[in-house]
């Protein structure tokens, strides 16, 4: 998930490792190779080329590996409009997805299967996807197989460029009768892989059904699907014997026919982590043919934040993108797997920053979509407005201070007020974060994550460190900190903006340096043949066979794999396990309540002997 980003740095790039005047050794260490000059750049390729879409995946299916990770975006989690996360980013779901990858419930903008057929203004079958394995989910539907991700956003938040199609997409519609409307008295089965589902079975055809809950008896109306079709959907309309974890929905914009922003506001906090659990684990075992125990997974979906109190809900989205309606000019969510509008006067996911401004009361009218983000970490709010082609910006009055952009038909940004970036805070730095660049949405998350990441590597001065899809350079920073002058940290990352980004944030570390490539791409032609540690926080569709095996090969003493999509971290622990790699500690955390996602951070070890 084109834009206006600044040409492709030249000349020096980052620093080198240790200060002028200095050898770079202590007294008694063996003096060590530093890492060779900067690559030549390729030539830039085109990223796109999406082809014709083949047939749909079921929710919990896993396409077959198409070799390297798709690059572009990565998804967020939440409340977003358009099938995206919460407007482009990583890790995440809820209304809006994001990294394409593997099978499931996709949303809008990106989950799902890989492939792009028909690109539309948030939802619908085919919306842009990504490669690989995995799924998102959200308000709007993106499935697919093939193909490199599109307006996707690297959990959350970075869009590609537009495609240049290069075959008509063929639609697969499923013969026979149509089923929807159809209602079924059915036992509810497990929890599925992606959207939120579980699984259901009537007269020998499998359902999958969203606001239901493992063991339940309810009565579900089809939504998709015919007489012909291989699987059906549906939505649980009547609880006829509800789980001991079923809650009534604290928001009243969700249920069937309503916001497809949260999967799970009708289950419990614990509920909900168990249910992502269980999802977990049969993804190692089915994709990396492991238990927990094996793992090194104790089985526990961890919280993050404080305990709430009774029937209040986590305010953790600190982005949103509502669709507009164009009749009314009002804000609106998009419903599950449709371009439909769910008016909505809050988001109750949504952070007080993004509350407070108090959007549903305006007229939005000549917009298509409106992205508002608000710092963790600053005052800083931006508004990134899509209009109407042909439809001028509205004038837009708010009380509170906030910055203003527009993207054009291209995807281009345009500032149109003020600042061109919001500024966060965690792991003891402030990071510049431009438009449409990736931050974590949860306000916890980026130093959740970096702790379990230096836990798990426990960095040595010295030590030389890879950064791979470094973004704007959290880990890398934090590893440079750790690693000390003696060490280096040599982060990859293929949106040019975020590579600014980075390198300003990390200007002041000399034993940093940033590369603007694709990992595939860019990792064999630097030259490094080992290293110490890696870090690598890849899009929903995973690092992928090849550069798995390349990472292997450069022997590091451990690996921390940074996951928002288990069906792809299974994967790829199962192609680490081929060339000799073990994980010996995993944890997940429940950075993205209310939604089917959730974040997990491996540790790997070469297996001795």
């Amino acid at each position: 998930m084109s834009r206006n980003t600044p040409p492709r740095p030249s000349g020096k790039s980052g620093k080198s490792g240790a200060k002028p005047g200095k050898s770079g050794t202590k007294p008694g260490q063996v003096a060590r190779p530093r890492w060779g000059a900067k690559p030549a750049r390729p030539a830039a390729t085109d990223r796109d080329g999406y082809t014709a879409q083949t047939a749909p995946l079921a929710p919990g299916e896993t396409a077959a590996p198409s070799g390297a990770a798709g690059s572009g975006g990565r998804s967020g989690g939440g409340a977003g409009a358009d099938g995206r996360p919460g407007s482009g980013g990583r890790s995440g779901g809820g209304a809006g997805a994001g990294k394409g990858s593997g099978a499931g419930a996709g949303a809008a903008s990106g989950s799902g299967a890989g492939g792009r057929a028909k690109k539309a203004a948030g939802a619908g079958d085919g919306a842009a996807a990504g490669s690989g394995a995995g799924a998102g989910a959200g308000a709007g539907a993106g499935r697919g197989r093939g193909g490199q991700q599109a307006r996707a956003g690297r959990k959350q938040g970075v869009r590609p460029p537009k495609a240049v199609r290069t075959a008509q997409p063929v639609l697969r519609v499923p013969a026979g009768d149509p089923l929807v409307g159809e209602r079924y008295e059915v036992e509810v089965g497990p929890v599925a892989h992606g959207g939120g589902h579980c699984v259901a079975r009537h007269e020998g055809r499998v359902l999958f059904v969203r606001h239901t809950l493992p063991g339940e008896r309810v009565i579900v109306e089809v939504t998709e699907g015919t007489t012909k079709s291989r699987f059906l959907r549906a939505d649980a309309v009547e609880v006829l014997t509800p789980s001991k974890d079923r809650i009534a929905a604290p928001c009243p914009f969700s249920g069937p026919g309503k916001c497809g922003g949260c999967d799970w506001q009708h289950v419990t906090p614990g509920g909900q982590r168990k249910l992502k659990g269980q999802v977990l684990t049969e993804q190692l075992a089915k994709l990396a043919g492991l238990t927990p125990a094996e793992a090194g997974w104790d089985g526990s979906v961890e919280p993050v934040g404080g305990k709430l109190p009774a029937g209040e809900v986590p305010r953790w989205r600190s982005r949103v993108q509502y669709a507009v309606d164009p009749e009314s000019g009002e804000l609106g969510l998009r419903k599950h797997r449709s371009h439909e509008i769910q008016s909505v006067d809050q988001c109750l996911i949504a952070s007080a920053g993004v509350a407070e401004l108090g959007l549903e009361t305006q007229d939005w009218t000549g917009l298509s979509s409106v992205e508002v983000i608000a710092s963790s970490g600053s005052s800083d709010r931006q508004l990134i407005l899509t209009p109407v082609p042909g439809e001028q910006l509205p004038l837009v009055e708010l009380d509170k201070p906030v910055a203003i952009a527009r993207i054009d038909e291209q995807d281009n940004f345009h500032q149109v007020h003020g600042r061109t970036f919001v500024r966060e805070r965690a792991a003891g730095r402030t990071w510049r974060v431009s438009n449409g660049g990736f931050w974590q949405i949860h306000p916890e998350a980026p130093d959740t994550l970096v702790d379990a990441v230096l836990a798990g590597l426990d960095p040595q001065w010295g030590e030389n460190a890879l950064d791979l899809y470094c973004g704007v350079g959290l880990f890398a920073g934090a590893l440079a900190d750790r690693v000390g002058e003696d060490g280096a940290v040599l982060g990859i990352e293929s949106n040019k903006q975020a590579v600014v980004d980075a390198r300003h944030n990390l200007a002041a570390l000399e034993n940093v340096r940033i590369e603007c490539d694709k990992v595939e791409t860019l990792l064999p032609r630097t030259g490094i043949t080992s290293t110490d540690l890696v870090v690598l926080d890849p899009p929903r569709a995973g690092a992928g066979r090849e550069t798995v095996s390349h990472l292997a090969g450069l022997s590091a003493r451990r690996i921390a794999y940074v996951a928002c999509d288990p069906a792809a971290l299974a994967r790829d622990l199962g192609f680490f396990k081929e060339h000799g790699y073990r994980p010996v500690s995993l944890r997940a955390f429940d950075l993205f309540p209310m939604t089917h996602h959730f974040e997990c951070v491996a540790i790997l070890e070469p297996v001795k002997g």
